[in-house]
Protein backbone atom coordinates (compact mmCIF):
# COMPACT_ATOMS: atom_id res chain seq x y z
CA UNK A 1 0.00 0.00 0.00
CA UNK A 2 1.45 3.83 -0.59
CA UNK A 3 1.11 5.90 2.01
CA UNK A 4 1.80 9.91 0.94
CA UNK A 5 2.63 11.79 3.11
CA UNK A 6 -0.16 14.00 3.11
CA UNK A 7 -2.80 14.34 1.18
CA UNK A 8 -3.78 17.41 0.25
CA UNK A 9 -6.79 16.97 -2.32
CA UNK A 10 -8.73 15.31 0.81
CA UNK A 11 -9.63 18.75 2.07
CA UNK A 12 -11.44 19.62 -0.63
CA UNK A 13 -12.90 16.16 -1.44
CA UNK A 14 -14.66 16.12 2.23
CA UNK A 15 -15.65 19.59 2.32
CA UNK A 16 -16.53 20.44 -1.63
CA UNK A 17 -20.25 21.58 -1.42
CA UNK A 18 -19.17 24.51 1.03
CA UNK A 19 -16.04 25.36 -0.80
CA UNK A 20 -17.58 25.49 -3.99
CA UNK A 21 -20.40 27.48 -2.30
CA UNK A 22 -17.16 30.11 -0.66
CA UNK A 23 -15.83 30.07 -4.43
CA UNK A 24 -19.06 31.04 -6.44
CA UNK A 25 -19.43 33.63 -3.88
CA UNK A 26 -16.40 35.23 -3.83
CA UNK A 27 -16.22 35.27 -8.01
CA UNK A 28 -19.69 36.48 -7.81
CA UNK A 29 -18.94 39.54 -5.36
CA UNK A 30 -16.27 40.99 -8.39
CA UNK A 31 -13.91 42.04 -5.00
CA UNK A 32 -11.56 40.07 -4.56
CA UNK A 33 -8.53 41.40 -2.33
CA UNK A 34 -9.23 42.97 1.61
CA UNK A 35 -13.14 42.39 1.20
CA UNK A 36 -15.87 41.14 3.37
CA UNK A 37 -14.39 37.26 3.14
CA UNK A 38 -11.34 38.61 4.61
CA UNK A 39 -12.91 41.00 7.70
CA UNK A 40 -15.20 38.15 8.59
CA UNK A 41 -12.63 35.62 8.34
CA UNK A 42 -10.24 37.95 10.64
CA UNK A 43 -12.84 38.14 13.36
CA UNK A 44 -13.91 34.70 13.20
CA UNK A 45 -10.10 33.33 13.57
CA UNK A 46 -9.44 36.15 16.13
CA UNK A 47 -12.70 34.83 18.03
CA UNK A 48 -11.55 31.07 17.88
CA UNK A 49 -8.04 31.85 19.47
CA UNK A 50 -9.41 33.95 22.03
CA UNK A 51 -7.57 37.11 20.72
CA UNK A 52 -9.12 40.55 19.86
CA UNK A 53 -7.36 41.17 16.78
CA UNK A 54 -6.50 39.41 13.62
CA UNK A 55 -4.44 40.75 10.71
CA UNK A 56 -4.38 38.18 7.62
CA UNK A 57 -1.59 39.15 5.47
CA UNK A 58 0.44 37.30 2.55
CA UNK A 59 1.83 34.12 4.32
CA UNK A 60 3.64 33.35 7.86
CA UNK A 61 7.15 34.46 7.00
CA UNK A 62 4.91 38.16 6.29
CA UNK A 63 3.50 38.10 9.58
CA UNK A 64 6.43 37.64 11.33
CA UNK A 65 8.42 40.02 9.82
CA UNK A 66 5.48 42.74 9.86
CA UNK A 67 5.51 42.26 13.40
CA UNK A 68 8.92 42.89 14.03
CA UNK A 69 8.54 46.12 11.83
CA UNK A 70 5.43 46.79 13.82
CA UNK A 71 7.44 46.41 16.92
CA UNK A 72 10.44 48.52 15.75
CA UNK A 73 12.83 45.68 15.74
CA UNK A 74 15.52 46.29 13.45
CA UNK A 75 19.13 47.07 12.67
CA UNK A 76 21.51 46.67 15.92
CA UNK A 77 18.72 44.76 17.56
CA UNK A 78 19.23 40.98 18.43
CA UNK A 79 16.01 38.31 18.49
CA UNK A 80 16.72 34.62 20.09
CA UNK A 81 15.11 32.34 17.89
CA UNK A 82 15.29 28.32 18.07
CA UNK A 83 18.11 26.87 16.50
CA UNK A 84 15.95 23.66 15.36
CA UNK A 85 13.27 25.32 13.37
CA UNK A 86 12.38 25.95 9.56
CA UNK A 87 14.27 28.77 8.22
CA UNK A 88 12.21 31.05 7.62
CA UNK A 89 11.45 31.94 11.01
CA UNK A 90 15.48 33.48 10.67
CA UNK A 91 14.43 35.05 7.82
CA UNK A 92 12.02 37.24 9.05
CA UNK A 93 14.62 38.47 11.59
CA UNK A 94 17.07 39.10 9.08
CA UNK A 95 14.38 41.05 7.09
CA UNK A 96 13.91 44.03 9.69
CA UNK A 97 17.75 44.13 9.72
CA UNK A 98 17.59 42.53 13.27
CA UNK A 99 20.10 39.59 14.36
CA UNK A 100 18.95 36.01 14.77
CA UNK A 101 20.18 34.83 18.01
CA UNK A 102 20.06 30.90 18.19
CA UNK A 103 19.05 28.88 21.03
CA UNK A 104 19.27 25.28 21.39
CA UNK A 105 15.68 23.03 21.99
CA UNK A 106 14.37 21.25 24.82
CA UNK A 107 15.66 17.49 23.88
CA UNK A 108 12.08 15.86 24.66
CA UNK A 109 9.69 18.60 23.19
CA UNK A 110 12.11 19.90 20.41
CA UNK A 111 11.14 23.74 21.19
CA UNK A 112 13.26 26.35 22.73
CA UNK A 113 14.56 26.27 26.19
CA UNK A 114 13.29 29.24 28.55
CA UNK A 115 17.24 28.30 30.21
CA UNK A 116 19.16 28.28 27.10
CA UNK A 117 17.05 31.44 26.19
CA UNK A 118 17.54 33.28 29.40
CA UNK A 119 21.15 33.07 29.03
CA UNK A 120 21.38 34.28 25.61
CA UNK A 121 20.14 37.57 26.43
CA UNK A 122 22.63 40.51 25.76
CA UNK A 123 22.52 44.49 25.77
CA UNK A 124 21.24 44.02 22.16
CA UNK A 125 18.52 41.62 22.90
CA UNK A 126 14.87 43.11 22.20
CA UNK A 127 12.44 39.76 21.61
CA UNK A 128 11.94 36.12 21.93
CA UNK A 129 10.49 34.40 19.08
CA UNK A 130 9.15 31.04 19.93
CA UNK A 131 8.08 28.49 17.70
CA UNK A 132 5.22 26.10 18.88
CA UNK A 133 7.03 23.84 16.54
CA UNK A 134 5.49 20.18 14.95
CA UNK A 135 2.31 21.36 16.50
CA UNK A 136 3.48 21.37 19.99
CA UNK A 137 3.34 24.58 22.21
CA UNK A 138 6.75 26.19 23.20
CA UNK A 139 6.72 27.06 27.56
CA UNK A 140 5.61 30.55 27.36
CA UNK A 141 4.62 30.91 30.76
CA UNK A 142 8.60 30.12 31.76
CA UNK A 143 9.46 32.29 28.26
CA UNK A 144 7.21 35.20 29.23
CA UNK A 145 8.70 35.10 32.91
CA UNK A 146 12.15 35.70 31.65
CA UNK A 147 11.00 38.44 28.80
CA UNK A 148 9.45 40.12 31.85
CA UNK A 149 12.35 40.10 33.70
CA UNK A 150 14.32 41.52 30.79
CA UNK A 151 11.76 43.78 29.25
CA UNK A 152 11.56 41.76 26.40
CA UNK A 153 8.72 41.34 23.82
CA UNK A 154 7.46 37.73 22.90
CA UNK A 155 6.33 37.34 19.32
CA UNK A 156 5.13 33.27 18.83
CA UNK A 157 5.65 31.80 15.40
CA UNK A 158 2.43 29.32 15.52
CA UNK A 159 2.83 28.61 11.77
CA UNK A 160 2.31 24.65 12.44
CA UNK A 161 0.49 25.03 15.63
CA UNK A 162 -3.10 26.11 14.48
CA UNK A 163 -5.43 24.77 17.63
CA UNK A 164 -2.98 23.74 19.86
CA UNK A 165 -3.46 24.53 23.41
CA UNK A 166 -0.43 25.81 25.82
CA UNK A 167 -2.13 25.47 29.55
CA UNK A 168 -5.80 25.40 28.84
CA UNK A 169 -5.44 28.57 26.55
CA UNK A 170 -5.43 28.49 23.01
CA UNK A 171 -2.53 29.28 21.05
CA UNK A 172 -3.21 33.14 20.58
CA UNK A 173 -5.19 34.15 23.71
CA UNK A 174 -4.38 37.06 25.67
CA UNK A 175 -1.90 38.12 26.27
CA UNK A 176 0.10 36.63 23.11
CA UNK A 177 1.15 38.28 19.69
CA UNK A 178 1.01 35.30 17.40
CA UNK A 179 2.20 34.53 13.84
CA UNK A 180 0.56 32.19 11.48
CA UNK A 181 1.14 30.36 8.27
CA UNK A 182 -1.99 29.01 6.12
CA UNK A 183 0.35 27.17 3.50
CA UNK A 184 -1.78 24.50 2.15
CA UNK A 185 0.09 21.29 4.54
CA UNK A 186 -1.03 23.06 7.52
CA UNK A 187 -3.65 22.16 10.10
CA UNK A 188 -5.55 25.25 8.54
CA UNK A 189 -4.08 25.39 4.89
CA UNK A 190 -5.44 27.63 2.14
CA UNK A 191 -5.18 26.76 -1.06
CA UNK A 192 -2.14 28.76 -1.39
CA UNK A 193 -0.18 31.35 0.60
CA UNK A 194 -1.45 33.21 3.11
CA UNK A 195 -0.83 34.35 6.66
CA UNK A 196 -2.24 36.42 10.18
CA UNK A 197 -0.94 38.27 12.98
CA UNK A 198 -3.48 37.64 16.31
CA UNK A 199 -2.50 39.73 18.88
CA UNK A 200 -4.34 41.81 22.38
CA UNK A 201 -2.81 44.92 21.42
CA UNK A 202 -4.78 47.45 19.33
CA UNK A 203 -2.00 49.95 18.37
CA UNK A 204 -0.01 46.82 17.03
CA UNK A 205 -2.77 45.40 15.15
CA UNK A 206 -3.48 48.67 13.35
CA UNK A 207 0.40 49.65 12.47
CA UNK A 208 0.40 45.89 10.98
CA UNK A 209 -2.62 46.62 8.82
CA UNK A 210 -1.02 49.73 7.86
CA UNK A 211 2.66 48.16 6.58
CA UNK A 212 0.17 45.30 4.87
CA UNK A 213 -1.27 47.85 2.21
CA UNK A 214 1.54 50.05 1.27
CA UNK A 215 1.19 51.62 4.50
CA UNK A 216 -1.66 53.45 3.48
CA UNK A 217 -4.99 53.63 5.54
CA UNK A 218 -6.87 54.77 2.28
CA UNK A 219 -5.82 55.02 -1.43
CA UNK A 220 -2.86 57.04 -1.96
CA UNK A 221 -2.95 58.13 1.56
CA UNK A 222 0.88 56.53 2.32
CA UNK A 223 1.71 57.10 6.04
CA UNK A 224 4.67 54.71 6.40
CA UNK A 225 7.78 53.16 4.00
CA UNK A 226 4.81 49.56 3.74
CA UNK A 227 4.86 46.65 1.85
CA UNK A 228 2.33 44.53 -0.18
CA UNK A 229 0.89 41.41 1.71
CA UNK A 230 -2.50 41.10 1.67
CA UNK A 231 -4.58 37.72 1.88
CA UNK A 232 -7.04 37.37 -0.83
CA UNK A 233 -10.91 36.72 -0.50
CA UNK A 234 -10.73 33.55 -2.13
CA UNK A 235 -8.46 32.27 0.25
CA UNK A 236 -10.51 34.03 3.12
CA UNK A 237 -13.17 32.61 2.07
CA UNK A 238 -12.17 28.89 1.90
CA UNK A 239 -10.14 28.98 5.52
CA UNK A 240 -13.68 30.65 6.94
CA UNK A 241 -14.85 26.88 5.42
CA UNK A 242 -12.27 25.30 6.76
CA UNK A 243 -11.59 26.64 10.49
CA UNK A 244 -14.99 25.42 11.30
CA UNK A 245 -13.88 22.03 10.99
CA UNK A 246 -10.19 22.56 12.35
CA UNK A 247 -11.07 21.22 15.62
CA UNK A 248 -12.32 17.84 14.33
CA UNK A 249 -9.30 17.61 12.11
CA UNK A 250 -6.74 18.25 14.51
CA UNK A 251 -8.89 15.45 16.86
CA UNK A 252 -8.19 12.96 13.66
CA UNK A 253 -4.26 13.38 14.20
CA UNK A 254 -4.17 12.89 17.90
CA UNK A 255 -5.86 9.63 17.48
CA UNK A 256 -3.44 8.65 14.79
CA UNK A 257 -0.44 10.30 17.31
CA UNK A 258 -1.74 8.24 19.77
CA UNK A 259 -1.94 4.72 17.41
CA UNK A 260 2.25 5.62 16.92
CA UNK A 261 2.62 5.97 20.05
CA UNK A 262 1.39 3.39 21.72
CA UNK A 263 2.40 0.78 18.83
CA UNK A 264 6.07 2.01 18.17
CA UNK A 265 6.97 2.24 21.31
CA UNK A 266 9.11 -0.65 21.48
CA UNK A 267 11.06 0.00 18.76
CA UNK A 268 14.61 -0.36 18.40
CA UNK A 269 16.65 2.71 18.12
CA UNK A 270 13.28 5.29 17.72
CA UNK A 271 12.97 7.75 20.01
CA UNK A 272 9.29 8.96 20.03
CA UNK A 273 8.12 12.73 20.54
CA UNK A 274 7.21 13.59 23.90
CA UNK A 275 4.78 15.86 24.84
CA UNK A 276 4.63 18.41 27.51
CA UNK A 277 2.12 17.71 30.26
CA UNK A 278 0.29 21.28 30.04
CA UNK A 279 0.13 21.13 26.27
CA UNK A 280 -2.65 20.50 23.70
CA UNK A 281 -0.35 18.83 20.86
CA UNK A 282 -2.08 19.18 17.74
CA UNK A 283 0.12 16.75 15.72
CA UNK A 284 0.96 19.06 12.77
CA UNK A 285 3.91 16.47 12.22
CA UNK A 286 4.83 12.95 14.04
CA UNK A 287 8.32 13.44 14.34
CA UNK A 288 10.73 10.30 15.31
CA UNK A 289 14.35 10.28 15.95
CA UNK A 290 16.38 7.22 14.65
CA UNK A 291 20.39 7.29 14.21
CA UNK A 292 19.87 5.45 10.85
CA UNK A 293 17.42 8.54 9.65
CA UNK A 294 18.60 7.73 5.67
CA UNK A 295 18.56 4.18 5.65
CA UNK A 296 15.10 4.12 7.44
CA UNK A 297 13.56 6.87 5.40
CA UNK A 298 14.92 4.69 1.98
CA UNK A 299 13.67 1.35 3.87
CA UNK A 300 10.21 2.69 3.98
CA UNK A 301 10.21 4.04 0.37
CA UNK A 302 10.20 1.28 -1.13
CA UNK A 303 7.81 0.09 1.09
CA UNK A 304 5.82 2.73 -0.53
CA UNK A 305 5.36 4.95 2.95
CA UNK A 306 6.66 8.60 1.95
CA UNK A 307 8.39 10.72 4.62
CA UNK A 308 10.14 13.38 5.20
CA UNK A 309 13.11 15.15 7.52
CA UNK A 310 11.77 18.55 9.37
CA UNK A 311 14.57 19.74 9.41
CA UNK A 312 17.62 17.86 7.61
CA UNK A 313 20.21 20.86 7.89
CA UNK A 314 20.65 23.11 10.90
CA UNK A 315 19.51 26.89 10.19
CA UNK A 316 23.07 27.89 11.35
CA UNK A 317 25.12 25.34 8.98
CA UNK A 318 23.36 26.87 6.20
CA UNK A 319 24.98 29.06 2.95
CA UNK A 320 22.52 31.62 4.06
CA UNK A 321 24.10 32.24 7.69
CA UNK A 322 27.49 31.50 7.17
CA UNK A 323 28.22 35.00 7.61
CA UNK A 324 27.14 34.52 11.19
CA UNK A 325 30.13 32.59 11.86
CA UNK A 326 28.80 29.11 13.50
CA UNK A 327 31.04 26.12 12.91
CA UNK A 328 30.15 22.58 13.21
CA UNK A 329 29.53 21.91 16.97
CA UNK A 330 28.12 25.59 17.99
CA UNK A 331 24.71 24.29 18.51
CA UNK A 332 25.12 20.40 19.09
CA UNK A 333 21.79 19.24 19.83
CA UNK A 334 20.42 21.23 17.00
CA UNK A 335 22.82 19.87 14.53
CA UNK A 336 22.20 16.45 16.47
CA UNK A 337 18.03 16.26 15.71
CA UNK A 338 18.53 18.09 12.01
CA UNK A 339 20.54 14.24 11.14
CA UNK A 340 18.03 12.32 12.91
CA UNK A 341 14.86 13.46 12.96
CA UNK A 342 12.12 11.97 10.36
CA UNK A 343 8.47 12.47 10.19
CA UNK A 344 6.23 9.74 9.45
CA UNK A 345 2.41 10.44 7.40
CA UNK A 346 0.22 11.97 9.92
CA UNK A 347 -2.91 13.93 8.65
CA UNK A 348 -6.79 14.33 9.24
CA UNK A 349 -7.49 12.09 6.07
CA UNK A 350 -5.68 9.24 6.42
CA UNK A 351 -7.20 6.16 6.94
CA UNK A 352 -6.68 3.25 9.23
CA UNK A 353 -5.44 0.90 6.67
CA UNK A 354 -2.94 3.39 5.71
CA UNK A 355 -1.71 4.01 9.59
CA UNK A 356 -1.36 -0.02 9.69
CA UNK A 357 0.71 0.03 6.86
CA UNK A 358 3.28 2.12 8.15
CA UNK A 359 3.18 0.61 11.57
CA UNK A 360 3.74 -2.23 10.05
CA UNK A 361 6.70 -0.82 7.78
CA UNK A 362 8.30 0.93 10.65
CA UNK A 363 8.52 -2.58 12.80
CA UNK A 364 9.28 -4.82 10.19
CA UNK A 365 12.44 -2.65 8.87
CA UNK A 366 13.32 -1.59 12.29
Amino acid sequence: MRVPFLDLRAPYAELRTEIDAAYERVMRSGWYVLGPEVEAFESEFATYCGAAHCVTVGNGCSALELTLRALGIGPGDEVLVPAHTFIATWFAVSAVGATPVPVEPDERTFTIDPAAAEAAITARTRAILPVHLYGQPADLASLRDVAARHGLAVVEDAAQAAGAVHRGDRIGAAPSTVAFSFYPSKNLGAVGDSGAVVTTDAALAGRIRLLRSYGARSKYAHEVIGTNSRTDELQAAILRVKLRHLDDWNARRVVLAHRYLNELGAVDDLVLPATASWAGHVWHLFVVRSRRRETLRGLLGSDGVETMPHYPAAVHRSEAYAGLGFGPGAFPLAERLAAEVLSLPIGPHQTPAQTDAVIAAVRRIS
